[in-house]
């Protein structure tokens, strides 16, 4: 079977493209330019509507994956909106100051998820054991894992994209993201055939008026899922 194309997006207008481009699931997030953040509620009742399933990013804030419990009682809280708005999963990550998965946290915020659909973000990444870290998430109930095999991006990644792949042995979906598109994916899924992919399938878009720019307000350009650029990611996972 080809892979399952998953759209990153973080505002209205790229929620709206994913979908006319043809995106098979959404995760949403706030904040691409900082690796992701938790949406805002206005944003996750938007993307109720979508036709397809919408898993919602749970991450308090920026930098590592090491969380206090202030920063805990915050993703309960966005696990509860989620719910809430009757999305249909949340996409997690939790790490030890060692890099390790933090395996208890993961599971009180699993248990917190209850019965919606779970993520395994590229906390992952970051593990000094990829087969050790994948059998912990399939313990802990994963149902697929987001990773770039420990690199910067999934194409230079494809050694650890294989052991995670080796390690799941078809137990929960790999999903091969960071630095895809159209143009890579299908050498990428050549040297491993992982089951799903993720990108925010952007491309680069004028930027906000000249007022809020010279305020510091807006970038004189910005990036954003462009509908065509989905397309064509379809048309690559399709094959020949």
């Amino acid at each position: 079977m080809r892979p399952l194309l998953e759209v990153c997006v973080s505002d209205p207008e790229s929620l709206e493209a994913a979908i006319v481009g043809g995106a098979e699931r959404i995760e949403l997030c706030s904040a691409l330019e900082l690796g992701g953040l938790t949406p805002s509620p206005g944003l996750m009742r938007l993307a109720a509507e979508a036709p397809v399933p919408v898993h919602v990013l749970v991450r308090p804030r920026g930098g590592d994956f090491v969380y206090a419990p202030p920063d805990v009682d915050a993703m309960l809280a966005d696990i509860d909106e989620v719910r809430r708005c009757g999305l249909a999963g949340v996409v997690l990550g939790a790490s030890r100051r060692d890099g390790r998965l933090d395996e208890d946290l993961l599971a009180r915020l699993s248990e917190a998820a209850g019965s919606l659909r779970r993520t395994l973000h590229r906390a992952i990444d970051l593990v000094p054991d990829f087969v050790r870290a994948t059998e912990a998430a399939i313990d802990l109930g994963f149902e697929r894992v987001l990773s770039s095999g420990g690199q910067r991006t999934a194409p230079d990644g494809v050694e650890g994209l294989r052991t995670i792949h080796r390690a799941a042995r078809g137990r929960l979906s790999v999903m091969a993201g960071s630095g895809l598109t159209p143009g890579n994916v299908r050498a990428l899924l050549d040297a491993v055939p992982v089951d799903e992919v993720h990108s925010s399938c952007a491309s680069l878009h004028p930027g906000a008026e000249a007022g809020a720019i010279r305020l510091g307000f807006a970038e004189a350009s910005r990036r954003r899922t462009d509908a065509a650029v989905v397309a064509a990611f379809r048309t690559v996972l399709a094959g020949p």
